[in-house]
Formats: C-alpha cells, structure tokens, sequence
C-alpha cells in the first residue's frame, strides 16, 4: 500500500491548512484592533515592551470590569449562599508554605546560554539550539514559579515574601473569620477577584499567558458527607450559565476530564472547560473538588482549629471544597473572539463590529450631532448627552462624518448610535441605530432613557 496521501486526505489536509490559517489571521486582527481602539496596549511599549506583558486601555479596562461587574453578580450577588472577600496579593510566606507552593511550584527548565531565555524541555521538540537565537542549553534545572520580594528597607535582614500565584489561599485563610461575622452555613461559598502572578516559562498567545493576570474564583464548602458529586455538577452548570450570559458560544466550549494519573494529587476531580479560542482550543475556566486539602493543610501549620461544627449533623468535621475557577484576561479574549465579526456591506464595503452583549459593551451608546458646524444641533446633543451620562456610559462623538462615526462605534462595540438632527430640534425626536441590524428607529427625546434601558437588557 503506498504510503503517499490520498486525494480525499489532500483534501482534508488542505481544509485543516486553511481553517488555521483563518483562525491565525483572526487572532492578528484582534489583536490589531485591541491596539488600534484602545482595549490592549503592549507593556512598556515606549522602551521596547516587556515580554508576554499588557496593559488594559481605556476601553479594556471597561470591558474587563463589566465581565467581573457580571461574574460578581451572577457568583456572588445573586445567590443567598456565596459572600465574597478581597484578599491581599502579599501574605505571610507561612501560608505558601502550607499550600505547598514553596515546595512544589517548580518547573524543570533550560536557559540559553546566550539569550537567558528560559524553556520548557517538553516543549522543545527535542531541539538542542535555542530556537530564539540559536545559542547552546545549560544542562535542566529546577525554577520557581513564584515571584519573590522583600519586606523590609534593607534586603538582607527584610522578610522573603511572594506575590501570590493564585487568589484561592487568601480565601482559605479568611474562612473561619468569614464564618465568624456572618450567619453563612455549611454549603456556603466565598469568591475573590484579583490579580496573581506566576513566573510563568511558556507564555504567549497575546493576552492568554502572562505573568500577571487575574482570576475569578469560588471555593465552596461543602460537608464530606454530602453527595460531593451533584454540587460538583450543579457548579458545572453554571459556569455554563455564565457562558451563556456574557455571551459565549456552548458550541465551543468543550469539558476536559482530567485523568487520575494527571491531577493534583489531592483533586478528586477536575474538569478543564476549553474553549475555541482564535488561536485554537485551551483552557478557559476549570472546576476541581479539592477535598479538605487546604484546610488540613492551615490547620495544621498555623495551629488553629479550623473545624466546623454542623447542628445538622450534630459532629464536627474540615469542610471540603469544590472550586470553579474562572481567568479573567482569558475570559476577555474569548468576548472578544466571539464578537468579532465582519460583514460585507452594499457597495463592496467591509463592516468590523464587536457585537458585544449589551452588559459588557464599553460605551451603551453613542451621540451625535448630525452636524459639527450647526451650533443648535451640538447644543442640543450635548444636553442630550449629559442626561444620558446620568444613566449610562455614554460618548459623545462629533468628529468627521456621520459614516465614520458609525464605523468607529461598531469596531468598539456601542449597542446604539443616537443622532441628534433638524427633527430632534422640530419634533423632539432623534434617530436611534441599533448596532447589529443597523436598522434606525426614531425616538422621542423623553423615552429615550427608558428605549435604552429595556434594549440594553437584551
């Protein structure tokens, strides 16, 4: 049998090609566009950037707070047994001590001898050069993934201390004093959102791994006698409600199983939940049922009894814990790949627009006035803005023509585009032009806040 290609693999072959190629090309339009309009700088661009290192611009930093504004809501807010916390990015090193982070939050790496560039060997495809400048490897050593600093004005008598690669130990060491000053019982949840930091090796992939990023995470406290199971999958299905709800596709997203052999020895189970990013499938959120590792963990280091006592039951037992986990700047990138769109217009012309859920728009709406020389028609768009900004986060936009405005509120995401014409000074009405059907409604000046409000909860 010959061992060449047949014309149906060909074929295949050629379909998978372009499907990467066009998955390749979307990525470097995002992120194109995340420059271009303000919603993600490079870091420290003007001295030559700091590797996988970005920083949120003014429309990033709107659409990231409205993704966390929906987590905290949806996790927090809306649910009688979660409460939340807003734990320090330094703590005692002690308590990295007992998580196991100082032990065992190790990589095997290489460094190039020339570039220092650190990388993984399994990630190397059995290179011996460095594939950043060809320079020769130092034989494979054990790094940290933590980032240390000091406490202390003189280094060298200071207190070694980390910044904390992930969020969920702030909560463990708050637990009993959550317990203390609320009336929350046993299953009950605390979330956090907040940065962390990893002296991360395989970083890229713009904004998917960096070394500073931030999470949103739940650890929910169960009995160890409870049907651990159920929790865990009612957990599951809310993460997919939360999909649902800033607007992701289920389609792409797919449940990972994490096998025994490759879990956290002490994680019962664990889900990765991947999702069909531009860039291909990764991971995006993942759910685990960490046991009463954590607490044993504290209790016995710090020496505090951690147990809780369940009238319920009548006993005293160490909760276990089942944790969603949610990375934030990754949550911003699947939005962001998801609203992504370009459409051919009459005429040839190509439309890019973010069609963003109306929640996580940056701006809710846009205003206008039809013409930038006609002082009745700014003063009138002006007054129409300042009682909208009392509502919403608006903009208000008279630079060059009406078509360019448009087209500028589309590639950031505005759900509407209100134009303040010779009719609004007449009859007391402006146009209103939704941004993804582009059709135009006119409105009358006085039910305007109300027309935004019942559209922008869609």
């Amino acid at each position: 049998m010959s061992g060449r290609p047949s014309g149906l693999n060909k074929k295949l072959q050629l379909i998978l090609n372009s499907m990467a190629k066009n998955k390749n090309d979307l990525m470097d339009k995002i992120v194109a566009l995340c420059k271009r309009r303000g919603f993600v700088f490079p870091n420290s661009e003007i001295y030559g950037g700091l590797a996988s290192a970005y920083d949120y611009g003014p429309l990033g930093v709107e659409l990231k707070n409205n993704i966390k504004k929906s987590w905290w809501k949806y996790f927090i807010q809306d649910r009688e047994d979660m409460t939340g916390i807003d734990g320090g990015i330094i703590l005692s090193p002690k308590v990295w001590e007992a998580s196991g982070h100082v032990a065992n939050f190790t990589d095997p790496l290489v460094e190039c001898k020339k570039c220092h560039q650190r990388f993984r060997p399994d990630k190397l495809d059995n290179a011996t050069k460095c594939p950043n400048c060809g320079g020769q490897f130092t034989a494979e050593k054990r790094f940290s993934g933590l980032f240390k600093t000091t406490i202390g004005a003189v280094e060298e008598e200071g207190l070694t201390v980390y910044l904390r690669p992930e969020t969920a130990q702030a909560i463990f060491a708050d637990y009993k004093n959550v317990l203390n000053s609320t009336n929350k019982k046993i299953p009950f949840g605390i979330g956090q959102i907040g940065k962390a930091f990893r002296n991360e090796i395989t970083t890229g992939n713009f904004i998917f791994r960096t070394f500073e990023f931030e999470q949103m995470e739940i650890e929910y406290f169960i009995s160890p006698f409870s049907a651990w199971n159920n929790i865990f999958e009612e957990w599951l299905q809310s993460m997919y409600g939360f999909m649902a709800e800033i607007g992701l596709d289920k389609k792409k997203m797919f449940n990972h199983e994490i096998p025994a052999e490759e879990r956290a020895f002490y994680s019962k189970r664990t889900i990765d939940l991947e999702y069909d990013f531009p860039f291909g499938q990764d991971e995006l959120w993942a759910i685990a049922y960490r046991t009463d590792y954590d607490l044993s963990r504290h209790q016995g280091y710090s020496g505090e009894n951690l147990e809780y006592f369940s009238e319920e039951e009548g006993r005293k037992y160490l909760a276990h814990v089942i944790e969603p986990t949610f990375g934030v700047d990754r949550t911003v990138l699947a939005v962001l790949g998801e609203a992504y769109q370009e459409e051919k217009l009459a005429g040839g012309e190509t439309r890019v627009v973010l069609k963003f859920k109306p929640a996580l728009a940056p701006y809710k709406a846009a205003v206008f006035p039809l013409l930038k020389n006609k002082p009745d028609l700014v003063k009138k768009a002006r007054e129409i803005y300042e009682k909208l900004k009392n509502n919403f986060y608006v903009f208000f936009d008279d630079r060059g023509n009406i078509g360019k405005r448009y087209r500028y509120q589309d590639e950031i995401g505005t759900p509407y585009c209100i134009t303040v014409d010779f009719d609004t000074l007449e009859k007391g009405t402006v146009t209103v032009r939704d941004r993804d059907s582009m059709e135009q409604t006119r409105v009358s000046e006085k039910d305007l806040v109300d027309y935004l409000r019942k559209n922008l909860e869609k």
